[in-house]
């Protein structure tokens, strides 16, 4: 149901983002106003876009949200020390602890907007350290700050 939901958001972004594309092209006087004679298949063409678009945006969650493990060596208490310093310093802040894992949304509204209010990264505790699952961008630099950080 996360993929779908995930899919459904991004497929409406990449629409949102083409139209303004579009729409800038057209007040600028670029392209001509009429959508029969801006693309080769007239009025057709928007629906073939659509289809486009949204292959694309249900492949995307499959590549674009990530599972990865930091080595943080040491007890719980340091490992547990050096993953609230880099979440802090990279703009999360705790949103629920349960059953040894944590759930990190990001703090700014305007960061949580740009990632379509899925920002959460979620960590689990394992023997060397944490997992990390959430968006690839961000749980990158989330495990590189922690092997940095040690």
């Amino acid at each position: 149901m996360r993929y779908l939901i995930r899919a459904i958001k991004y497929f409406v972004q990449l629409m949102v983002v083409l139209t303004l594309i579009i729409a800038i092209l057209m007040l600028a006087k670029v392209v001509d106003t009429d959508i029969s004679q801006v693309f080769v298949n007239g009025y057709n063409s928007l629906w073939q876009i659509a289809l486009i678009m949204a292959s694309f945006a249900a492949v995307y969650p499959r590549f674009g949200y990530v599972k990865r493990q930091a080595l943080v060596p040491g007890d719980d208490a340091e490992a547990s020390a050096v993953l609230s310093r880099v979440m802090e310093a990279h703009g999360y802040e705790v949103e629920q602890r349960r059953d040894g894992a944590l759930s990190y949304r990001k703090r700014s509204a305007g960061d949580r907007m740009m990632r379509l209010w899925e920002d959460r990264i979620t960590v689990e505790r394992c023997m060397t350290g944490y997992e990390l699952e959430g968006i690839g961008r961000d749980v990158v630099r989330l495990v590189n700050a922690l092997r940095d950080s040690c």
